[in-house]
């Protein structure tokens, strides 16, 4: 099988755009990663294009790939659209190297973009409710109501103003953590800590500003145990990698010191597992076919973009992507083991919850960490000597997990 290489990738600042439209947003993103894989447009023999949202906002449907791809002069080749909540740009990412490996391309570009703020605040929340069934919605709210029953909120920790069902969502996993494992409040403070502090570094991140975990616990609550800082923001943003085979990287004269090796792109959905069958999660089966595909073990990764659309999120992540032994991840996020200059940092870019989330573009966004990382060229954020990296990103809910899950490895070329 040929070696595939990411090339090129490009990302806007994730945050607030209100100026921009997904157009736009697509073609800054679009136009910086093909400078920096220095691609003539022409190359480019297919298009995956990830975005959720653009329907809810706007009414485009059925050609939003097209409608932002096509003005850019990426013409005349397949442009495909793909919609897998969070995770749809991982789809696209996915996609596009089974596209090469099938050999029917040798030069792809994956993109995803996100335009979620909008005048009307309850339609920017909203815009979430389709990420689960929606003819199981009693029964969904089942599912969740039976984790962690032994946890009860306390009083005053629900916000009485509106934030988005997910958060319910990981609130409901969170305490079914904190019976299962012991996780604290004080640990989940402690990761959203540390993601607020790696933001600080990076350019393109939403928010910018430390947090101690004092401030994060005494912030406003949202559901227990989750305060705040704790949950990603609604963003607006985009992101896009360009993906190439071994020839083509002769063929073309791409970069070969600054290519990225994709190791492992793997996709899996939810089971009808029981609640407490943790052996059987979709993000546990992905990360095991991702590292058998890749050759490696969880142990050899040096950095990690993971999913933590909340605090829990990223503990969740890292239970099932199996890099440390099983009920370490608050301890480790304690004891400052997953921040940079620790053992097995996490979410170097910030992550979701101070990078920011703009759902369609989340994806490729964390890759876009990713190859920064071993590239060598993220700055005061670089992870030295990174040689491995991984990606998860879940997205949507299917009774008690995510629908579906991407998992990506990759290598310093």
């Amino acid at each position: 099988m040929d070696n595939l290489y990411i090339v090129g990738a490009g990302m806007t600042p994730f945050g607030r755009h209100l100026d921009k439209s997904v157009k736009q947003l697509t073609a800054w993103a679009v136009e910086d990663a093909l400078k920096d894989a220095a691609c003539d447009r022409k190359a480019i023999r297919a298009a995956f294009f990830g975005n959720t949202t653009q329907g809810h906002f706007d009414g485009q449907h059925m050609i939003r790939g097209q409608v932002a791809l096509l003005p850019l002069g990426i013409e005349g080749i397949p442009i495909y659209n793909l919609e897998g909540a969070c995770a749809s740009s991982s789809h696209a990412f996915n996609l596009a190297v089974m596209q090469l490996r099938a050999g029917a391309a040798d030069v792809v570009l994956a993109v995803g973009a996100e335009k979620m703020y909008s005048s009307d605040k309850s339609k920017m929340f909203s815009c979430f409710e389709s990420a689960w069934d929606l003819e199981t919605f009693e029964a969904n709210k089942g599912y969740l109501a039976a984790m962690g029953q032994g946890i009860v909120p306390p009083a005053g920790t629900q916000s009485d103003k509106p934030y988005s069902p997910f958060m319910d969502v990981y609130a409901a996993l969170g305490r079914g953590l904190m019976e299962r494992f012991g996780i604290t409040q004080q640990q989940l403070a402690a990761v959203a800590s540390k993601n607020h502090g790696h933001s600080v570094h990076n350019e393109r991140s939403q928010y910018r500003k430390p947090m101690t975990i004092e401030e994060i616990l005494a912030a406003p609550p949202i559901t227990y145990p989750l305060t705040m800082p704790m949950c990603s923001p609604i963003s607006d943003g985009a992101s896009a990698v360009v993906v190439c085979t071994e020839s083509a990287l002769k063929k073309y004269g791409f970069d070969r010191r600054r290519a990225v090796k994709v190791l492992a792109s793997v996709v899996r959905s939810a089971s009808a597992r029981d609640a407490l069958d943790y052996d059987h999660g979709c993000t546990k089966l992905a990360a095991k076919d991702a590292f058998e595909q890749a050759g490696v073990a969880p142990a050899e990764i040096n950095v990690a973009e993971v999913h933590d659309a909340t605090a829990i999120g990223e503990l969740l992540s890292f239970e099932s992507l199996g890099l440390r032994e099983s009920g370490a991840s608050g301890f480790m996020a304690e004891r400052g083991e997953t921040t940079l200059g620790g053992s097995i940092p996490i979410n170097p870019s910030g992550g979701l919850e101070s990078k920011g989330h703009p759902i369609g573009a989340t994806g490729i966004g964390q890759i876009f960490e990713l190859v920064g990382q071993l590239r060598g060229e993220n700055g005061p954020r670089q992870v030295q000597g990174a040689r491995l990296a991984l990606q998860s990103n879940g997205g949507g809910l299917w009774r008690v997990e995510e629908a579906t899950e991407h998992i990506g490895i990759f290598a310093r070329a």
